[in-house]
């Protein structure tokens, strides 16, 4: 676990952090109370893995950026700001492995939901994180994710559903939190997608299910099919979760994370089909061709 998800603040010197065109001391204020971003969560934000200092996707998640801004009707964002940024934080010594962070919030803002007409504000962090486990439990949480609410699909910065839940998990030893939608399918976890192998074969809920449509799910997905793996999304039921020979969770900064146990029940981990995505998602990820987002209208990325 991050020493950082323990509370250590000793740990937060260790981050980088940039706002609205300024490195900034992470551990003093930088961003306005009345900032939009801190009084109603009226915001956005990408995840990057970031591996010798370098970030993963890039463009993926400018891309997915672009839908998350207009799904909450919020202007477009200025890549070539988020561009600064990213360059400000990476610059100096490597980091070996690590997360990116950029956030885009509505700026400044009343104290209720309405906004004003106001720049945006933009922050970017970064640091080193510990390696991941070889697998881990996770555990299926009371409370639902909402397929048809209005921000489901949407990388928002309203994230306290999700340190509610991953708080319940890590209580009972799990490294993620499950959600059902609300009409009882498997959905997602709190910041990684859920796979099942059942039968030899790879399924992870569709997005109508109301997980967000993960760059490393995207891609795990698309890498899988083409060696020849069969991978279907569909609507699941919960059930699927005792049926399952195999499960395994991904994200960027987790990749491809074998699930040893969900809940009191234990699976074999990694099992043959889950260590086959591992390595393919692992081998494939090196190769920028098939990162690299095919056809036009790519954002601009550094």
């Amino acid at each position: 676990m991050n020493q950082l998800d323990k509370g250590d603040s000793s740990q937060v010197g260790a981050i980088r952090v940039w706002v609205n065109g300024e490195m900034v001391d992470p551990a003093a204020p930088s961003v306005a109370a009345l900032d939009h971003g801190v009084t109603v969560g009226d915001g956005v934000f990408e995840t990057c893995k970031i591996v010798d200092g370098i970030p993963f996707a890039l463009e993926r998640h400018a891309r997915r950026l672009d839908r998350s801004m207009a799904g909450l009707g919020l202007p477009p964002a200025d890549h070539h700001v988020i561009d600064a940024g990213i360059t400000a934080v990476l610059a100096g010594e490597p980091i070996a492995f690590g997360r990116l962070r950029y956030s885009v919030t509505g700026g400044a803002g009343p104290l209720g939901s309405d906004r004003d007409d106001s720049p945006l504000t933009y922050i970017v962090t970064a640091g080193p994180q510990p390696p991941n486990p070889g697998s881990g439990t996770v555990v299926v949480v009371p409370w639902t994710r909402n397929e048809r609410g209005a921000t489901a699909g949407l990388k928002t910065t309203s994230y306290a559903e999700n340190v509610v839940a991953l708080a319940f998990a890590k209580k009972r030893g799990g490294v993620e939190a499950l959600f059902a939608n609300t009409v009882g399918n498997l959905c997602e976890c709190t910041g990684s997608n859920v796979f099942v192998v059942v039968g030899g074969e790879v399924l992870t809920p569709d997005l109508a299910s109301g997980p967000l449509a993960g760059i490393t799910r995207e891609l795990l997905i698309d890498w899988c099919r083409h060696e020849g793996l069969t991978v279907r999304e569909e609507s699941l039921p919960m059930s699927v979760l005792q049926e399952a020979a195999e499960v395994f969770i991904t994200s960027s900064t987790k990749d491809v994370l074998p699930v040893h146990a969900i809940g009191d029940r234990l699976i074999a981990a990694p099992g043959p089909v889950t260590a086959r995505a591992a390595e393919i998602f692992a081998r494939r990820s090196h190769d920028p061709l098939s990162v690299a987002i095919a056809g036009p209208g790519k954002p601009r990325t550094s």
